[in-house]
């Protein structure tokens, strides 16, 4: 029989134990035999009381032991850890998508760029690549793995191809990046494996290096530790161990017992061997030390198990290790400090060429790979620990208030849970360095410190893709996205306007709205009197450009017409938010948290679908099947509700493109048409900016945690995250359908001909367009004063002013007309 036949018999893998000898600071010292009494009765009583008294203390104690070891076993044993993933990426024909923003979230789930053979590999030639997805299981059931080719082109997937049948196909979904594992209410770096998830490499070579005759021993090697011994003498010092796996895995910190060098240490460690192996078989003692061996530290936190360690040291996820890397960690497992390849790499390389060795003695790889192997230098990831448990603290802080609901926290702990999630990698990695470069770019010596919280999420179906909570988007502690409570100011308005729209009777986008000076009476006496933010009456104004301006005495007063009343059941419908029913709410009077406002926001986003917002979409048990689903399909929006969100968004792009917004369209934005709005609070307090694209809608709050003035306004602070966002993220432009509108050209207050002169173009509900005449005669424009050299210097003129348009009749229709 063969070294390979004998080294693989009769393991989990097929693989036996046997062991290696080798070098380790610990000794296992002998008694010397002392001189034989001349008398024997008195020496067999002695012996006789020896051994009672030794078994009389080693029956308990090891009693007590056996205890010890059923207990802390079955914790590692048993609690498997609740894993949290992002969203898989479904790829198909059309989709938004760069090749930057694919290889990010390749990178995400550990996908290496190589040949794209194996699974989780996968190959490049500029804008078309070759992706080797591995399976995996999601909400609606087991998605196989497959080889296929994805061309981008144009910001757009324009092909997706099986490379197995050369067909095209409609969509194909990679399996989603791991972003976070729960044990209760901590984060730990530890990953609990199964045994059948560990490579079979790692399993042989393991035991070709450290055991082999792991196999057939019973927890401890007995010769080996005769030879050890003997070595020790000779030597005159501790020059070689004789430690099984059973052993190491029980003074692995597992049981208790610690790495000093005592006789009473070595006889607790033979004990605890001795009772895992009558206890456990071969494969859950593998199982258990693939768990729980040390195999580095970051810090203050030990890096326990095989899969953590793969993470920690080459950023990988534990299938994807290559030879030479499985080697490696082979090679650590005896001294991760002394042979720790960030600090002593010459060392680690020695380490990992000597386990290669072992590995082609025993026939585990062959001649030509052992060779390419050791050619191949250290592959360590520079930034330790650079997938963290937990790098993501908003976001699953947000997956446990959602699960919370139908999960206790401690149901999550070692329920072996997969919780699949909303996350896109891409956006939520856009989210975190826009609110980086953005608040630093803001800083400066007059302004407190920022903050900032935002939510991204999918119009289409209400899954939040991304979420920040601080600007320290790493640390865990407050949640500014959900648990940060401020004043929303203008971002309330579309609200207003969208109750009064859906009156088409009376109200629609052409109507005429008084900004001039408003007084509202509050009772006993008192009156509210809300200014405009540049101080300045406008007039009679469209209603259109009154919310695309954002004028706070006509929202007044159409928000008056409503009722605040209506305002705070609305708001209370579509996001759950109890607001007080005052007519400051008109303005905006009521605090709330960046989450709480997207939700709101989805429902125009969304296209009138009342969408309850979910970080989470499905659970899956331990058998990889879904116990519960989060991902239903909303509702069709009712088709009033439909109209009005379509005319709210139309106005909402017009305060992109001619109101407080525009300074996207000078970002290069306004090839994406998006909708949005700002939003300030008194004294400049807080900074707000909803705004949406054809696939996302983000919510973006920038502020002081001391609620201090910044200075900022929507668009000088909120709304140049979003531009940093969506100048890098894929996302479709926003396209609104004309579907119960009629578009009608106006000129005053009728409509009109579309080529008279001053006619504007404004959408209406079908079948409430106001009353046609025909086009109005020219009138010949009068001298007005304050022209000459100002005029040529523009000034006199507001610069925020909408375009101009005729003057509205002197006696235009009231809006309750």
């Amino acid at each position: 029989m063969d070294a390979c036949a004998r080294l693989l018999r009769d393991s989990p893998y097929g693989t036996p134990v046997a062991r290696i000898d080798y070098d380790e600071d610990e000794h296992d010292d002998s008694d010397d035999q002392g001189s034989a009494p001349s008398w024997r009765r008195r020496l067999v009583t002695w012996a006789l009381a020896a051994v009672g008294l030794g078994l009389g203390f080693l029956i308990p104690y090891t009693l007590y032991l056996n205890h010890e070891v059923g207990e802390r076993f079955g914790q590692l044993q048993w609690q498997l850890p609740t894993r949290v993933y992002a969203r898989p990426l479904e790829l198909t024909a059309g989709l938004a998508l760069d090749p930057a923003t694919l290889k990010t979230e390749l990178d995400a789930a550990s996908y290496r760029e190589d040949s794209g053979e194996r699974p989780g590999t996968y190959a490049r030639e500029g804008a078309k690549f070759t992706i080797a997805s591995r399976g995996f299981n999601d909400v609606d059931g087991t998605v196989q793995p497959r080889r296929i080719e994805v061309v981008v082109s144009g910001g757009r997937v324009a092909s997706v191809r099986d490379l197995t049948t050369r067909k095209t196909i409609r969509v194909a979904r990679l399996d989603p990046a791991r972003i976070a594992t729960l044990y209760g209410q901590k984060q730990e770096e530890r990953r609990l494996v199964r045994i059948e998830e560990v490579p079979e490499l790692l399993v042989t070579g393991l035991q070709a290096v450290e055991d082999r005759d792991f196999n057939s021993h019973l927890g401890i090697d007995i010769s080996g530790m005769i030879r050890a011994a003997f070595k020790n003498v000779a030597a005159g010092r501790a020059k070689q161990g004789a430690s099984t796996l059973t052993q190491q895995l029980a003074r692995s910190g597992l049981l208790g017992i610690g790495q000093e060098q005592t006789l009473t240490r070595k006889g607790k460690e033979i004990i605890y061997a001795l009772l895992i192996e009558a206890r456990y078989d071969k494969r859950t003692i593998l199982e258990a030390y693939f768990n729980q061996v040390y195999l580095g530290q970051r810090g203050s936190q030990a890096i326990h198990g095989v899969a953590a360690a793969s993470e920690f040291w080459f950023g990988r996820d534990l299938r994807d290790l290559n030879t030479e890397q499985i080697a490696l960690l082979i090679g650590i497992v005896r001294g991760p400090s002394y042979y720790d390849p960030r600090r002593n790499p010459e060392r680690a390389l020695g380490r990992r060429n000597f386990v290669l060795g072992e590995m082609l003695e025993t026939g585990l790889i062959k001649q030509d790979e052992h060779d390419r192997a050791i050619k191949t230098p250290l592959e360590i990831t520079q930034n330790p620990g650079n997938i963290a448990a937990n790098r993501f603290p908003a976001y699953v802080d947000l997956i446990r208030r959602q699960l919370a609901r139908d999960y206790p926290a401690d149901a999550l702990a070692g329920a072996g849970l997969s919780v699949m999630s909303g996350m896109s990698p891409s956006a939520q990695a856009q989210a975190e360095g826009a609110v980086a470069r953005t608040l630093k770019s803001l800083d400066n010596k007059r302004r407190p410190p920022l903050q900032a919280g935002l939510v991204v999420t999918d119009v289409h179906n209400g899954e939040v893709v991304a979420v920040v909570g601080a600007r320290e988007f790493t640390q865990h502690g407050f949640n500014r996205a959900v648990e940060a409570q401020r004043p929303v100011g203008s971002l309330l308005k579309p609200f207003v306007y969208l109750l009064a729209l859906a009156r088409p009777s009376e109200f629609n986008l052409s109507s005429w709205v008084d900004d001039s000076p408003v007084t509202v009476k509050l009772g006993r006496g008192r009156n509210w009197n809300p200014g405009n933010s540049d101080g300045r009456s406008h007039g009679l104004v469209r209603m259109v450009d009154a919310l695309a301006m954002s004028y706070n005495q006509a929202t007044v007063r159409i928000g008056m017409q409503v009722s605040p009343e209506s305002i705070g059941e609305l708001v209370q419908k579509l996001a759950g938010i109890q607001a007080p029913n005052n007519p400051s709410l008109i303005l905006g009077a009521v605090d709330q948290s960046p989450y709480a406002m997207a939700q709101l926001y989805q429902f125009l986003a969304s296209g009138g679908e009342v969408q309850p917002l979910h970080a989470v979409r499905g659970v899956l048990g331990a058998d990889g099947k879904a116990v519960k689903r989060y991902d239903k399909e909303p509702a069709p929006a009712q088709e009033g509700d439909a109209i009005a969100a379509r005319l709210i968004t139309i106005a909402l792009q017009q305060a992109i493109t001619n109101g407080t917004g525009r300074q996207l369209v000078g970002d290069g934005l306004g090839r994406l048409s998006p909708a949005g709005k700002t939003g300030t609070s008194n004294d400049g307090r807080d900074s707000w900016f909803a705004g949406w694209t054809g696939d996302h809608l983000a919510v973006i709050w920038v502020g002081n945690d001391q609620n201090q003035t910044t200075g900022l306004y929507g668009a000088t602070g909120a709304m140049r995250v979003w531009s940093a966002i969506f100048s890098r993220l894929p996302t479709a432009p926003l396209k609104v359908t004309d579907k119960g509108l009629d578009w009608q050209a106006v000129v005053g207050s009728n409509t009109t001909d579309a080529g008279c002169i001053g006619a504007r173009r404004f959408p209406f509900v079908a079948g409430f367009a106001p009353q046609y005449a025909p086009c109005p005669a020219p009138q010949p424009e009068a001298e007005q004063s304050g022209g000459g050299w100002r005029e040529w210097f523009g000034i006199g003129r507001d610069k925020d002013e909408p375009a101009s348009e005729p003057t509205p009749p002197n006696n235009p229709p009231s809006p309750e007309q």
